[in-house]
């Protein structure tokens, strides 16, 4: 069953006019998004979080709810606002698996609420905020993208890997397909950037997914270090 949030706005015109907003928090399925730190920073100012430079892993870019014509909910309610006292208990494994290289270093605080404001509040349907996190971390924990990838041979060294043995080295490991996104260093070349695998709309279980966003990566793309 639908399930729907409602809030009031009150429009101050020359008539005092109440309307009642209504959002659906319904959505088809999850894209789990992980991050290269190094694609990241070869292609924009990048800076590391107050607590020190993050592992040579990826890092957990967000857990998006995603219709199944390709389009997306987001902020779906202004009132739910981001309490970090209600992560405490996930605080220590966040800061490792979700850092933000965005610049000023930051102790990650604004990055994680612009997730759960953007993406976080159209899932309440399913999940709280503690239920939206922990699940994010426990996706991360079930696909170790770069064990995956280097299992097969794929390392993040520098080296031009083809996109296709990329993909398959995902699927093989996780047993469902990848969408991969790229990014361009500085002197153009095209990068490993991001991996989104598909998940089902408890935030548990991987999927094939319905429908891939939009975009495309060279043939063969560059795994920089980190």
């Amino acid at each position: 069953m639908m399930k729907l949030k409602c809030w009031i706005l009150v429009k101050l015109l020359t008539l005092n006019v109440l309307t009642v907003l209504c959002a659906s928090q319904q959505f088809d399925f999850f894209y789990f998004v992980q991050q290269w730190p190094g694609s990241y920073c070869d292609s924009k100012e990048c800076c590391y979080p107050n607590t020190g430079k993050p592992a040579s892993d990826f890092g957990i870019h967000g857990l998006w709810p995603n219709y199944n014509d390709g389009s997306y909910p987001s902020n779906c309610d202004p009132q739910s606002q981001f309490d970090p006292s209600k992560i405490s208990d996930l605080t220590s494994r966040i800061q490792k698996e979700w850092p933000s290289l965005a610049c000023p270093s930051s102790d990650n605080l604004d990055f994680w609420s612009h997730e759960w404001v953007k993406h976080g509040t159209c899932s309440m349907s399913d999940l709280d905020q503690h239920d939206y996190f922990a699940m994010a971390l426990n996706l991360k924990e079930q696909i170790d993208l770069l064990q995956v990838l280097e299992k097969s041979g794929i390392h993040p060294n520098g080296e031009v890997y083809d996109l296709g043995s990329i993909k398959d080295a995902i699927k093989e490991g996780t047993g469902y397909t990848p969408w991969i996104e790229c990014n361009r260093d500085e002197s153009g070349n095209s990068q490993l950037y991001q991996v989104y695998m598909c998940v089902d709309t408890s935030g548990s279980n991987l999927i094939e997914c319905p429908v891939f966003p939009h975009g495309k990566c060279s043939s063969s793309i560059e795994f920089p270090s980190f």
